[in-house]
């Protein structure tokens, strides 16, 4: 019998072994660079933390033009990387080709669905996360008109804008939202000096908070605000440190989580593809609360969003995605 236990322990501990040897992770961003400050910087610290960790190293692109998701997906997994994580929705066409052409390769895709049987899909609820800091503007507001940035003009996005209203309008229905986005090509998500201007046009219509889902535009949405001495929300990534005192919050959206948990996942041979949704009640999204912006968050504001938070959480808020029916009931 120890015979056998032990024999079970050895299989068991190469099988590990052997998981552990295939592991070659690898990480594609989106066009803004590693280092925007928001989605792909969030990928790039979940992939630091696997590293720290595990000790293992990952690869990684940053890719500069379209075309380069599809060829550096098939360079990865033509050199045995797997698993493969890409930033971006946008990435979904050649992640659908890519994976069926190296069906024992890993993928994971970070803001979309793509239904292959070795594809891992994260989508985050961003309309939640965005109500949660939607809530936070309508209380901090002294002139009743916050307003918002959008980067690229997609549904994504709208859906970002559509819970922001929501949680503003349900905090103060006589709130004014003013919306902007900043373009309809990929070039939108890297812009701050456009995000700037759009950011100081709303400012001059009254707006003395404004909440940038724009990527790298964010970054120039954010300076403008705190120059004209108004105060900005940040995304993805907490950016409350950014101006600290100027950012009221940052509604982070977890991507450092997914990003490492499909590479551990892969590691210790517990990979899953299929969907994986997560909202408020999963983590996935929040509001940052840290010494940056400690004396923004009254008592009075975090009771609001702490509320707002626990009733999406019990399910009696229901958010409206703006991803089911390409519409939003709240009117700015």
């Amino acid at each position: 019998m120890k015979r056998i236990v032990l024999g079970l322990l050895a299989a068991t501990a190469m099988s590990v072994s052997a998981f552990a040897a295939d592991n070659k992770p690898a990480l594609i961003f989106d066009l803004g660079g590693k280092f925007d400050k928001s989605f792909n910087e969030a990928a790039f610290h979940g992939a630091q933390k696997y590293t720290t960790d595990s000790g293992v190293k990952f690869r990684e692109f940053e890719i500069q033009n379209e075309a380069q998701r599809e060829q550096a997906l098939r360079k990865f997994a033509t050199d045995g990387n797997s698993p493969i994580v890409i930033a971006g929705f946008s990435a979904a066409a050649a992640i659908e080709k890519v994976s069926t052409e190296f069906p024992d390769t890993k993928f994971v895709i970070i803001d979309a669905v793509v239904d292959k049987p070795n594809v891992r899909s994260v989508v985050f609820n961003d309309n939640e996360g965005s109500y949660l800091v939607g809530v936070i503007a309508a209380k901090s507001s002294k002139t009743g008109t916050v307003s918002f940035v959008g980067g690229m003009d997609v549904p994504l996005i709208r859906n970002f804008a559509c819970g922001y209203v929501g949680g503003v309008k349900a905090t103060n229905a006589d709130a004014k939202v003013i919306q902007n986005m900043t373009g309809d090509t990929p070039a939108a998500w890297n812009d701050p000096a456009k995000g700037g201007e759009i950011a100081k046009s709303q400012i001059d219509q009254g707006s003395d908070v404004i909440f940038a889902a724009a990527g790298g535009t964010g970054i120039g949405v954010l300076q403008a605000a705190a120059d004209a001495g108004k105060l900005s929300i940040g995304v993805d990534s907490n950016q409350n440190g950014l101006h600290p005192g100027k950012v009221l919050t940052s509604m982070l959206k977890r991507v450092d989580v997914a990003t490492y948990n499909a590479f551990k996942d892969a590691a210790d041979g517990k990979f899953t593809a299929g969907v994986n949704v997560l909202g408020v009640k999963e983590g996935g999204v929040d509001y940052a609360a840290d010494e940056n912006n400690a004396k923004l968050l009254t008592d009075d504001v975090k009771k609001a969003v702490e509320a707002a938070k626990a009733d999406i959480i019990s399910g009696k808020i229901k958010v409206h995605n703006y991803n089911t029916d390409n519409a939003c009931p709240y009117k700015g």
